[in-house]
């Protein structure tokens, strides 16, 4: 049986514990990561700033969730974007989402988006200038895969010049964090970890019962992860039951991506038997990836179309 946290009457004062009675989600999911830090309360907007500040290695404080979804407290809406795009006190703008299964174009999506967040500001008036722009910044926490082969839990990208070895210091950044590096860092004691290592340690081991102690270890020391801890243990029995449905048809859409892009590579292989190996590659891939996950063969089966064999043997 999973864990949860006992809640406290005043976060970050009084020690968390961990107690067996209900399930914990799993916060990597973007489902349940949008709904911990999108609550219009003190508690979901302070844990969403020490994430920020933490990331862009500033405090700062959300001032504005932008309202370009329904909100998160209406769990009965399916139509869901799973990205929070907020605004500082500042006024700086940052996108920040959790990425479970990095896709294929994934860095050329970030440098997208954090282009369409930058420019998508109104300096028009007789009275602004492009010196009115504020920064800019692209949050990505890829909670599985790793992009780039080295040690470096998060990386920072801006415009530079890689001849001269010169910063342009402009107003964008993209930041990503790779929690599966998060095990070079758990044996750390918390007061050893730098915010953001915290923040990744709690990430990757929160449902890791063998963790529990770090974790409580980690909670207790970091308010801002306190704060996100309570906002996830107050989430009702039917938010709980809404996330898993929604997890499955996050599954039930990333697999039908797989395929199409599987069924056009074979395409443009232009071989039928190259089309059947796409997909039957693609099935496999998304099997193993769900087994790893802990559902039941029988649901994997559903979404794959793989026997139970097939899925044993993976």
């Amino acid at each position: 049986m999973q864990t949860s946290f006992q809640n406290s009457a005043s976060c970050g004062q009084k020690p968390f514990v961990f107690r067996d009675d209900k399930p914990i989600p799993d916060i990597r999911y973007d489902n349940v990561f949008k709904a911990v830090f999108t609550r219009d309360n003190a508690e979901s907007k302070g844990a969403l700033s020490s994430l920020i500040s933490a990331l862009i290695e500033k405090p700062v404080s959300v001032e504005t969730i932008l309202a370009n979804e329904p909100p998160v407290d209406n769990t009965g809406q399916r139509n869901i974007r799973f990205d929070i795009s907020c605004k500082t006190q500042s006024g700086e703008l940052v996108n920040i989402e959790m990425s479970f299964y990095p896709k294929a174009g994934e860095l050329e999506r970030f440098e997208y988006y954090e282009a369409k967040l930058f420019s998508g500001q109104d300096i028009k008036g007789a009275d602004k200038s492009y010196s009115d722009l504020k920064k800019a910044y692209q949050i990505a926490i890829l909670a599985k895969e790793i992009i780039f082969p080295d040690d470096a839990l998060t990386r920072y990208f801006e415009y530079y010049d890689p001849v001269n070895k010169v910063s342009l210091n402009g107003k964008t950044r993209i930041i990503i964090m790779e929690l599966a590096k998060a095990a070079k860092i758990i044996e750390k004691s918390a007061a050893e970890m730098s915010t953001a290592e915290a923040w990744a340690a709690f990430f990757e081991y929160l449902t890791d019962r063998k963790k529990s102690e770090k974790i409580t270890e980690i909670v207790n020391h970091e308010g801002g992860i306190a704060m996100a801890a309570n906002a996830l243990y107050d989430f009702s029995e039917n938010e709980k039951e809404y996330f898993r449905q929604m997890s499955e048809l996050k599954y039930e859409l990333d697999h039908q991506s797989d395929m199409v892009n599987a069924e056009r590579q074979g395409i443009q292989q232009g071989l039928q038997r190259g089309i059947q190996q796409g997909r039957l590659e693609a099935d496999l891939e998304y099997a193993r990836k769900m087994k790893e996950d802990n559902l039941p063969v029988s649901q994997i089966s559903k979404y794959t179309g793989l026997s139970a064999q097939q899925i044993q043997d993976i």
